[in-house]
């Protein structure tokens, strides 16, 4: 889900395509890998998958949007990281997999709890035995919205403006964005998602059947704490 619209999702000029981000996050993603496949849900245009790949680890993908499978297209042919179109929620990819992934909030895209819990246990019919499901998402930053708050902001930057909003009776939120140009005018995007807590992340792994094994409060696997602002966990298939 990033904080982003798609225009501007395979842009190597984000900040989530430097080193200083990628390279802990394929650090761990290989190792829980081992010697094994891994599959990325919601793999998008493989900011993460390829390089994955490059470390010498089998990917496979699934992916909703075909435009954006088009662009990963253009880094890795079919037969060298396969991808299957549909719902991370519900496809089903043939073979087993020692690591099964969901990076940067896409858990969140999945708008209601049912989904989610449905993409746990889709993750876990993936997993071969001892297998690992690992997602990376924010905390919802809830402590931050006193009473009568409506927005809490995330980026307050010279070229862009990001403030999140929050329905806490439906657990919604909606990233809000603006871009000023130089010409005086500023584009608007939103992203709508489902947030999500560390604790109901546990309970749905449960229900698929997963075990927690770690909680980081980043892919260096720093500690998670109260004040940590989002989290790298790992669940394991017994």
């Amino acid at each position: 889900m990033g904080r982003g619209d798609r225009p501007r999702y395979d842009d190597p000029a984000d900040p989530m395509f430097t080193p200083e981000v990628l390279d802990p996050t394929v650090d761990l993603l290989a190792e829980l890998a081992g010697e094994g496949r891994a599959l990325e849900l919601a793999v998008g245009t493989g900011r993460v998958a390829c390089p994955l790949l490059a470390r010498g680890v089998p990917v496979a993908g699934i992916e909703l949007s075909a435009p954006m499978v088009a662009r990963l297209r253009r880094k890795a042919e079919e037969q060298v990281l396969p991808v299957t179109l549909g719902d991370m929620a519900t496809t089903r990819v043939a073979g087993e997999f020692s690591l099964v992934y969901l990076v940067y909030n896409t858990i969140g895209n999945l708008r209601t709890q049912d989904e989610q819990v449905a993409c746990f246990a889709n993750a876990a019919r993936h997993l071969a035995p001892r297998g690992r499901f690992v997602v990376e998402v924010g905390v919802p930053p809830l402590r931050r919205l006193p009473p009568g708050q409506v927005a809490v902001p995330f980026d307050v930057s010279e070229g862009h403006l990001g403030f999140d909003t929050f329905d806490l009776v439906g657990q919604q939120g909606t990233s809000h964005h603006y871009w000023p140009a130089d010409d005086g005018t500023t584009r608007y995007g939103a992203h709508h998602y489902r947030y999500v807590w560390p604790e109901e992340c546990d309970l749905m792994a449960r229900l698929a059947g997963l075990e927690l094994e770690a909680r980081y409060a980043d892919w260096d696997r720093s500690p998670f704490t109260a004040d940590s602002e989002r989290h790298v966990s790992v669940w394991r298939r017994p």
